[in-house]
């Protein structure tokens, strides 16, 4: 039997979500790497009810919560930087189409953290004694609420502090620069969590800009922060990041990113959003027409593109990446 776990990117959502499942997505910062392309491909398949989970809003969250395809989301920071405040997440959640459970990022970390390691629960010394801590979107009526951020007593000095809950997603789609067919994953840039996620998590799909031979990984080894142990399926899609960047293979389509955030911040908007740039393509070709072979290459020969060049003579094909999915899929 094959050990590769190459999937194509509608197997795997087909295969690994359903509606009302706890969904996180690793993301570094929300101009950052994130895989936003399995995002559109929830909406693609109808996934809904959905509970976000977010290090730090991205693009995704923007699309899914503006989709109205999130009932619930906890994230650490809901903007989109420079970009503005994400109009789409916005209006759901003021609308009561989705409830925000709000952390700071330091707090998301270390519930990742805690969940990596399976502890029962995370001793907090942030977030205590604010509304962060007394307030919570899925208890709205309780103040002060008493079960988002309980009070614990520390054995050893007698001080009383907090207590987080740790986060393990039912699955998790992680963003990553590189992937070998077996599951192993280098991530070029920022990490935010998504070591941790990947312990965290009960099921983990890596979303990958590039695949490459398993000889880079045994090359690197320091640099594999996913191994494969971890790693249920591997899809590989070029700009799985779009319109943010992944460092060393294509910088922010700042474009792209206003005129995004823009259409999401009506329902029509949406709705043809979803129409040209969610259903508008059918494969990974349509998708790189969509977003305009010109383009493209521009963005792919940044600032970073230097930090891709140890790797490069390991990167498959298309076509030998095709020959592996199919194997898998046979």
């Amino acid at each position: 039997m094959s050990q590769h776990k190459l999937l194509s990117l509608a197997e795997a959502v087909r295969r690994y979500t359903h509606d009302g499942i706890q969904y996180a997505s690793g993301a570094a910062l929300p101009v950052g790497s994130d895989a936003i392309v399995f995002g559109r491909e929830l909406l693609r398949q109808g996934r809904k009810n959905l509970h976000a989970i977010f290090h730090c809003n991205t693009q995704q969250l923007n699309l899914l919560a503006g989709a109205a395809a999130v009932d619930k989301a906890e994230c650490g920071f809901s903007g989109l930087e420079v970009f503005g405040f994400a109009n789409g997440l916005r209006r759901a959640v003021e609308s009561g189409q989705t409830a925000l459970e709000d952390y700071s990022n330091l707090a998301m970390a270390a519930r990742l953290l805690g969940g990596a390691m399976n502890w029962p629960f995370v001793p907090a010394t942030v977030n205590i004694g604010s509304d962060i801590q007394e307030r919570s979107a899925f208890a709205p009526d309780d103040y002060p609420a008493t079960r988002k951020i309980p009070s614990v007593t520390d054995p050893f000095s007698g001080r009383q502090i907090g207590a987080f809950s740790p986060l393990k997603p039912d699955v998790a789609a992680i963003h990553v620069s590189l992937a070998d067919p077996l599951g192993n994953a280098i991530m070029l840039g920022t990490e935010w969590s998504r070591f941790e996620l990947s312990r965290a998590a009960k099921k983990v799909i890596l979303v990958a800009d590039a695949i490459v031979d398993t000889a880079c990984m045994r090359q690197y080894p320091n640099l594999v922060r996913i191994p494969d142990i971890i790693v249920e399926a591997v899809v590989y899609w070029p700009f799985a990041a779009w319109p943010q960047s992944s460092p060393g293979l294509y910088d922010v389509d700042e474009e792209h990113m206003k005129f995004m955030n823009k259409a999401l911040a009506t329902e029509q908007g949406t709705a043809d959003y979803i129409r040209d740039y969610v259903t508008g393509y059918d494969d990974i070709d349509g998708y790189l027409d969509l977003i305009g072979r010109d383009k493209a290459e521009r963005l792919a020969n940044g600032v970073t593109s230097f930090l891709l060049d140890p790797f490069r003579q390991w990167i498959k094909t298309p076509e030998e990446i095709a020959a592996l999915t199919s194997e898998v899929a046979a």
